[in-house]
């Protein structure tokens, strides 16, 4: 697991956590953050050399090796993605659709919509909260089943329950987190946490 330190982040994961932000700053706040992360998540991404023409000469260049996918597990993922989008632009979008049940805290799944070609793509799977990390085990078993192999999670805080869980479930798929927290509360949310990320997100 890599905890992505930056004072910005630090700065902005503040905003995120206090109860005074209103829904516009949890989001611009949430977006920094996503933006800031994706250089760390990406930072060994293959590429491959190619030659580009200047205005003076030619030189050397770099491309993509594969094409991107992103795929928030909705619906709090969707705040995220919007920052990895602003820097990944040319990055396809996938879509997993998972709930928790408030009384066994079980996920559950009901919707999976993804690009034909993950099975060549570099994967980013996205989510908020690596609370208990069922949700994000789950994912990225649907995820595998579709064919993808180049797999990676990022996720704003997470708990150190749900990290051993999605480790022991999916030990090849590196985690990328802007803060590790202290622990799950009987309700299985994350101490200190910010709260419902979804919730704060949109408003509701």
């Amino acid at each position: 697991m890599t905890v992505i330190d930056h004072p910005i982040i630090r700065e902005r994961l503040t905003h995120i956590r206090s109860v005074d932000s209103g829904t516009a700053d949890f989001r611009n706040a949430l977006h920094d953050i996503a933006r800031l992360m994706t250089f760390e998540v990406t930072r060994d991404i293959e590429t491959s050399m190619l030659e580009v023409e200047t205005p003076l000469k030619k030189t050397d260049g770099h491309a993509l090796a594969r094409p991107l996918v992103l795929v928030p597990i909705l619906r709090a993922g969707v705040g995220m993605l919007n920052g990895f989008t602003e820097i990944l632009t040319e990055a396809s979008v996938g879509y997993i659709g998972l709930y928790r049940d408030e009384e066994t805290h079980q996920p559950h799944s009901y919707y999976c919509k993804l690009p034909p070609h993950i099975a060549d793509a570099e994967v980013i799977l996205i989510d908020p909260m690596l609370a208990t990390g069922g949700s994000a085990a789950d994912a990225a078993d649907e995820l595998k089943k579709a064919g993808a192999t180049r797999l990676r999670f990022a996720c704003l805080i997470a708990a150190p329950e749900g990290v051993a869980k999605f480790e022991k479930r999916h030990p090849d798929i590196p985690i990328f987190t802007a803060a590790l927290d202290e622990h799950l509360n009987k309700d299985a949310y994350i101490v200190p946490g910010l709260g419902d990320a979804g919730d704060r997100y949109f408003g509701t």
